[in-house]
């Protein structure tokens, strides 16, 4: 009786990358926590498995895999579609603006379309050079800060959050990226632990999720903190009192730069002439506002009567 040939198992990067990818989309699991296809997210994980980061993975895609790591990929990929946990809780690492952080499930993933315009130093709305203190508001995993401090240099930061538990995941962080001197974290309701503070520049990604929204989420949503995810009946509760309470924290010639998702038409609605600027990524997408401090006391009442 003729022998069968043996069963071709998938040895190098680009097979195993595409093989993962297959099953994550025979499983319909969800991509949106720092990646937007399966192909992507296999890739990560791969690539996390034989510790090489997502820019030079390109490069090693002919290579081939030990079996040490096929085991790790072959486990975290069971784990990815039977638990529907975030893929960065798992690995407990994310990307944002290049860098690489510790996440778990005491902040949300880092995804905030925000880092783009920090690199740009969030020019020109304004000058670089006389920045020197930023607030990042919400800060969860302490990415954002951590961004902001790299991209200005002679600035301190301040990272606030309402969580103590964020907080703890932020100041790991901060001591991986050497960053202790120049970034201070605060246990803060907002502004609430800040009366008397000025900034030049404010960053906040706060809670902007609808609370009706929750319950029709992927799954995936629901392994995040509740608390950095709703925020009221219209998603807008935090943004609103950011608006409302940023003049009194801004010096002249500051700006607020905030993100809120899908929730920018909503926050359109609700403001109508308030001028916010939209910024727009490298993709289109643009649900990250900007406003002046000079914007922002001109409209304080109209943000007020909404408190």
């Amino acid at each position: 009786m003729p022998r069968r040939p043996p069963r071709h198992t998938p040895r190098s990067v680009e097979e195993i990358i595409g093989t993962v990818a297959r099953r994550f989309q025979r499983a319909k699991l969800y991509f949106g926590h720092g990646t937007e296809t399966a192909r992507d997210e296999a890739a990560w994980l791969v690539g996390h498995a034989l510790k090489i980061a997502p820019d030079k993975l390109v490069g090693r895609l002919n290579k081939p895999v030990p079996p040490a790591a096929l085991k790790k990929i072959g486990a975290l990929t069971k784990a990815r579609i039977q638990t529907r946990q975030p893929l960065a809780y798992l690995l407990k690492e994310a990307w944002f603006a290049g860098r690489k952080f510790h996440v778990d499930e005491r902040v949300i993933v880092p995804r905030s379309l925000t880092g783009e315009f920090i690199a740009e130093q969030f020019q020109p709305w304004i000058e670089p050079k006389r920045v020197r203190r930023i607030l990042d508001l919400c800060t969860g995993s302490g990415c954002m800060a951590i961004a902001c401090a790299q991209a200005f240099p002679r600035a301190r930061v301040d990272a606030a959050d309402l969580s103590g538990e964020a907080l703890a995941v932020a100041r790991l962080n901060v001591k991986r990226h050497r960053l202790g001197r120049r970034v201070r974290l605060v246990r803060s309701d907002l502004f609430q632990a800040l009366k008397g503070q000025r900034y030049d520049v404010i960053v906040t990604n706060p809670p902007y999720v609808a609370r009706a929204e929750m319950k029709n989420l992927p799954r995936e949503y629901l392994h995040e903190p509740e608390l950095a995810l709703v925020s009221g009946r219209d998603g807008l509760d935090a943004v609103v009192r950011i608006l409302a309470d940023a003049p009194r924290h801004l010096n002249p010639g500051g700006i607020l730069v905030g993100e809120v998702g899908n929730s920018a038409p909503t926050l359109q609605r609700k403001f109508p002439s308030a001028p916010f600027v939209w910024l727009t990524t490298s993709t289109g997408d643009e649900s990250v506002f900007l406003l002046t401090a000079e914007q922002l006391k001109q409209h304080r009442k109209e943000f007020n009567d909404h408190m």
